[in-house]
């Protein structure tokens, strides 16, 4: 019985098997010849060759590296993933072991190159992502809702428009309560006021100039918003607001037939904006005679500056809030008084003219203003005479020119978006359009009055709370002149528009009887209304000013004892009754 030692190969530099055993270098496979225990893997020539082989990679990282970009460059030499070679057994053994790291994760390198390189997104960024979709949704759903309520806004409004376009809110009410017996004798929209156009034939005619003006300090013009300055308060001078009737000076002018038509420039004002207000407001008309009269109600919305009346936000409904609607108004009209005041050169050097203060007792410190009685020709039967304001005066070019102050009021920058503090040095327009889009309508009056009462300059003050939260203190953070056509050119201010709505509605009440009457603009709609009243209308309303204290009839100085008296007898009174009812309820216990 014969045994096969086989190939036993030699190894002639020592002792033991050679190195590299024998075999044979080529195999033949399928007909054609292989190098022996090398994998071989075809491929095309468009391929890209990154490595010639790589034993480094895991192969379990290699099968989601394959499916990225660059993960086919070098998967014709991966030998990992070949079944033929002996690493793919060892591959397959070594899948169902995993390495145990404890080190954590590598912090990713956010910086410019983070954003363009293509590498697997960490646990945080997918966070971020997450957060920012959720972000996404809420600003699309508070779109929608937006365009909800703007629709419904519409709808209810009777149509788009510029009044119909403001935040429908519940406290929205009449100026004046609408009384049954009141009849409506014409409702007329905004929209046939844009078409009105009429042109004034010739220039107003000054028929007296009363009251006295100080001049105004070129040194505010210096102010910043690092350079900001207190606002003061103003409480020894006196601010009258009086409405047509009640004016000595134009009843003294209608005596002596000098017009047809009297009225005040905050009243004129408020017709010629009338299409940019959103608000409630009325005007009393009375018809005596030929003559007609534009009065306003005592305490009328008319005497208070409103306060983001054209915003998309609305304002809080509770009137005690600070920052509701009302309370906003009177913080703007004592922040006007008291501005108007303030940036004067008070040295008691004063512009004097025909007649002083026609309203200001003797002895009686007033603010600084002229009234101008202005005579205007509306045709040749009709003639406009208004009383208008100007508060200082300023010399330019060694000419004295008249001029008018007013002051915008910043009370909470989350309202408004704008932070004046930051956006008045560098971005004084965006501040600017933002307050034409918040309160159009009062910078518009602002407008006409100034022009009404022919002034050439026009101050802005910018005025802020100290702190969002406290209405009482205010800082000036700017003042900003103006020319008036250039202001009102940028304001699309038509001065033709504005005397053609003042033209009919005096065509209008003209042809009315005798009789009072009363125009008011709807809270809802952009309309206004016109009803007949009663003759003792609103009469009731007026508020009497009180007599001076040395007129007042003082109490006896003996009052103080007697009511001390008739306090301790009433105690005395009182404690002998509640001991009464102690006795009583003693009594009744031992009965019990």
């Amino acid at each position: 019985m014969g045994f096969d030692v086989g190939n036993v190969p030699f190894n002639p530099d020592g002792w033991g098997p050679p190195e590299t055993p024998a075999g044979p270098l080529l195999v033949k496979q399928d007909g054609a010849a292989h190098p022996a225990n090398i994998p071989f893997a075809p491929f095309s020539r468009s391929e890209k060759l990154g490595r010639v082989a790589d034993w480094s990679r895991n192969p379990n990282f290699s099968a989601n590296a394959s499916r990225s970009a660059g993960g086919t460059r070098d998967a014709v030499f991966d030998f990992a993933l070949d079944e033929s070679s002996a690493l793919s057994g060892a591959a397959a053994d070594d899948s169902s072991f995993r390495l145990v790291d404890g080190k954590p994760p590598p912090r990713p390198k956010f910086g410019p190159r983070w954003r363009f390189q293509q590498r697997p997104q960490l646990p945080q960024r997918r966070d971020e992502e997450v957060e920012a979709k959720k972000r996404e949704a809420e600003k699309e759903r508070a779109r929608r809702d937006r365009l909800y309520n703007m629709h419904r806004r519409s709808a209810y409004a009777g149509g788009p428009g510029f009044a119909g376009s403001r935040r429908d809110t519940p406290n929205q009410k009449s100026s004046v309560d609408i009384q049954p017996e009141w009849t409506m004798l014409d409702q007329i929209p905004f929209s046939t006021f844009s078409k009105l156009s009429f042109a004034v034939p010739d220039p107003p005619e000054d028929l007296l100039i009363c009251g006295a003006l100080e001049f105004y300090d070129r040194n505010f013009d210096r102010v910043n918003p690092k350079n900001e300055r207190r606002l003061e308060r103003f409480k020894s001078r006196n601010f009258f607001k009086i409405t047509t009737t009640d004016d000595p000076v134009i009843r003294r002018l209608a005596a002596d037939d000098k017009a047809t038509v009297f009225a005040t420039d905050a009243i004129l004002s408020a017709l010629m904006c009338a299409p940019r207000s959103v608000s409630s407001w009325d005007i009393v008309i009375q018809r005596v005679g030929n003559k007609l009269f534009f009065d306003k109600r005592d305490g009328s919305q008319l005497d208070l500056l409103s306060v983001n009346e054209t915003s998309q936000d609305p304002l809080p409904e509770a009137k005690e809030d600070i920052n509701s609607a009302y309370s906003l108004a009177m913080e703007a009209t004592y922040i006007n008084q008291n501005f108007s005041q303030q940036v004067l050169v008070r040295d008691g050097n004063k512009v004097t003219f025909d007649e002083p203060n026609p309203f200001a007792s003797e002895g009686e410190e007033v603010a600084s203003v002229a009234y101008r009685y202005r005579r205007w020709k509306l045709d040749e039967n009709t003639h406009l005479v208004a009383r208008c304001e100007v508060h200082s005066v300023t010399e330019v070019k060694g000419q004295q020119t008249f001029m008018t102050l007013n002051a915008l009021n910043e009370f909470d920058p989350k309202y408004s978006g704008v932070d004046w503090r930051q956006k008045l040095e560098t971005q004084r327009g965006a501040v600017l359009a933002t307050e034409l889009k918040n309160n159009a309508n009062k910078l518009a009056k602002w407008t006409a009055q100034a022009l009404l009462a022919g002034a050439d300059l026009m101050k802005l003050g910018y005025v802020s709370r100290v702190h969002p939260r406290d209405h009482f203190n205010h800082v000036i953070l700017s003042v900003i002149g103006y020319k008036l056509k250039d202001f009102a050119a940028q304001i699309n201010l038509n001065t033709s528009n504005m005397w053609g709505i003042v033209k009919s509605i005096v065509d209008l009440c003209m042809k009315l009887n005798e009789g009072k009457y009363v125009l008011v603009k709807d809270p809802a709609k952009p309309q206004v209304r016109i009803y007949e009243v009663p003759p003792d209308a609103f009469e009731n309303e007026y508020v009497e000013e009180p007599l001076p204290e040395e007129e007042q009839v003082q109490p006896p100085a003996e009052k103080d004892a007697t009511a001390n008296a008739v306090d301790e007898v009433e105690e005395a009174e009182a404690n002998a009754a509640a001991g009464a009812a102690e006795g009583e309820k003693d009594t009744d216990a031992s009965v019990v």
